[in-house]
């Protein structure tokens, strides 16, 4: 007979380990591709964008890709010194950064005698062009600096400038006067000119003098203008409290640092012209009573026989008349 022992059941075995299966890669999917309607659809809706992006860089190109400058490079103006009646060089330089090619054409401003190689200028696309240009100095020219510029214009009328300062050499005078004053109703108007080679700020005093004393008289005070050499300049000074009735000098005192004293003046009458208007009518009134009174004393009366000519006849003799020899009394 078997044993308890081999009765009990047998414990189970463990599981044996599984080896892992080699995996074979698997191929990529294939891109799925869009229908061609949406791909006309997004041509279209993508087409805008895309030109604009392209048209960007002419349209930049075209409202300020190109630019003025003196040649060289590091100077920010043109600066030109010399005696009367030399002739300058210098060159300045047309850069065009755009894509496409560049019409400009040259000009000289503020007076100054600009000569360029060529007025007219074509660049081509992201070229420079360098263009010389003389800058002339007049014989009779002043001591003293000018100011001027150069300008550039393209076909859109687009402009850009360059500075340009010309110092004239020789001795510096400083010359001030004061012409042409005028009475102007409530303003004294006058001009000043500078006859010097230095920039002048003149100081003004003003006085007049009338019948019965002074009328006006201001101190000395500076203006705010600054007169350029050679240059003439038309003021005025107000006077509100004007004289109504009055014969006036009115004196003008101009001077600037280092210039001379210079003055100048006019006379001016002012009238009331409505009094005097009013005062004449009744003038003429009054004498035409007078005449017409004149007239009706001279005029033939009743008692009073008239001429020929309608005026009384004169007398053939003295008039005789008889006197009471004893009281004097005439009848």
């Amino acid at each position: 007979m078997p044993t308890d022992a081999a009765r009990a059941p047998r414990a189970p075995r463990p599981p044996l380990p599984r080896r892992p299966r080699p995996c074979a890669p698997r191929p990529p999917r294939p891109a799925r591709r869009l229908p061609s309607t949406l791909l006309a659809l997004a041509a279209v809706l993508a087409g805008p964008a895309v030109l604009t992006l392209a048209a960007a860089p002419g349209a930049r190109a075209a409202a300020g890709g190109w630019s003025l400058a003196p040649a060289g490079g590091g100077r920010p103006s043109v600066y030109a010194e010399g005696t009367p009646g030399i002739v300058l060089q210098d060159t300045v330089s047309v850069t065009n950064r755009g894509t496409g090619p560049l019409a400009v054409r040259l000009r000289g401003t503020g007076g100054l005698r600009i000569t360029f190689a060529r007025i007219a200028v074509r660049v081509p696309a992201r070229t420079r062009a360098d263009i010389p240009f003389t800058l002339a100095v007049p014989a009779d020219a002043a001591p003293g600096d000018r100011a001027g510029a150069i300008a550039a214009r393209d076909a859109h009328g687009h402009e850009a400038t360059v500075r340009v300062r010309l110092r004239v050499g020789g001795p510096e005078l400083s010359a001030l006067t004061v012409e042409r004053v005028a009475v102007r109703g409530d303003r004294i108007a006058y001009e000043l000119v500078n006859r010097g080679t230095t920039v002048l700020v003149p100081t003004l005093a003003v006085h007049a003098d009338g019948v019965f004393g002074t009328v006006l008289d201001r101190a000395p005070r500076t203006l705010p203008v600054r007169l350029a050499p050679g240059s003439r300049t038309e003021l005025s000074e107000p006077w509100p409290g004007r004289p109504a009735l009055d014969a006036v000098r009115v004196r003008l005192t101009v001077t600037a640092p280092g210039a001379a004293r210079a003055t100048a003046g006019a006379s001016a009458r002012f009238v009331p012209w409505g009094t005097v208007a009013g005062a004449s009518g009744a003038t003429a009134l009054a004498a035409g009573a007078v005449v017409m009174a004149v007239r009706r004393r001279d005029r033939p009366g009743p008692d009073r026989p008239a001429g020929r000519d309608g005026t009384e006849p004169p007398s053939a003799g003295p008039e005789l008349t008889e006197m009471d020899t004893a009281t004097g009394a005439v009848s």
